[in-house]
């Protein structure tokens, strides 16, 4: 049976994982925001010029989905295989 104090410490830790993740959306959003209106300054209004802002925008954007993946699918998993990790060290 897991104690109240391993289900808060559990509780903290995916709390803290989910805040790290909403950070992370927001940096991505301000960063990439300014990096489009660098983009549309330079380029003086010339929409033609070509949007290099989307290699950052889509090579972040797959590390912030990979995040978001870990932060709210894994959790399960990790529980599950953590969980047959103790009941193997418990067997030795």
């Amino acid at each position: 049976m897991v104690s109240d104090e391993e289900l808060r410490r559990k509780a903290e830790k995916r709390a803290e994982e989910k805040i790290s993740f909403y950070v992370h959306i927001a940096i991505y959003v301000m960063v990439n925001l300014m990096l489009i209106i660098i983009w549309y300054v330079t380029a003086r209004g010339d929409l033609s010029i070509f949007p290099w802002f989307i290699f950052p925008l889509i090579g972040w954007g797959v590390g912030l989905v990979a995040h978001g993946v870990g932060v709210f699918m894994a959790g399960g998993y990790q529980d599950k295989l953590a969980e047959k990790e103790y009941q193997k060290l418990k067997k030795q």
